[in-house]
């Protein structure tokens, strides 16, 4: 091993600048796998300049989210709860519903799932942009496309 050889640590500005967008379309794909990609993408583990503490990752938008796949049955099995703060305020909406209601909460959280909790984890969600249709107002950004 070369003692002289130093490993590779980001700063934050160097990371910024580096930053990339990307475009997911979100039809007819499942949730979990879309969101591991996309979490990877945020993250920034799929660059060779990835340090855990700094944020490497790239801004990702995601289009089409009410189309998304649900495979097994998600649709019915897996429930979002919330809760007023008072006493039987407990509401309960199933994944079907609230794709109906609110196509881009099931994507969010999935990714949301998979980032790293804490103060570097709020800072990568906020990198992430999804829309129920196919429109989306990044264009001046260039955003690439990303199969998944």
């Amino acid at each position: 091993m070369n003692p002289h050889r130093k490993t590779y640590v980001a700063n934050p500005a160097d990371a910024q600048s580096k930053r990339g967008w990307w475009v997911v379309d979100a039809s007819a794909k499942p949730l979990g796998r879309l969101a591991s990609i996309i979490a990877t993408k945020l993250r920034g583990k799929d660059k060779t300049t990835f340090t855990p503490h700094v944020d490497t990752g790239d801004f990702v938008v995601v289009v089409n989210a009410s189309k998304v796949e649900l495979t097994g049955n998600k649709a019915d099995a897996v429930r979002f709860y919330r809760h007023s703060g008072f006493l039987g305020g407990i509401k309960e909406r199933t994944l079907v519903q609230t794709v109906a209601r609110h196509p881009e909460l099931p994507i969010t959280k999935a990714v949301w799932g998979m980032l790293p909790k804490g103060p570097l984890g709020r800072k990568l969600i906020k990198k992430l942009k999804v829309y129920a249709g196919p429109d989306h107002p990044h264009a001046a950004q260039e955003p690439k496309a990303l199969e998944v």
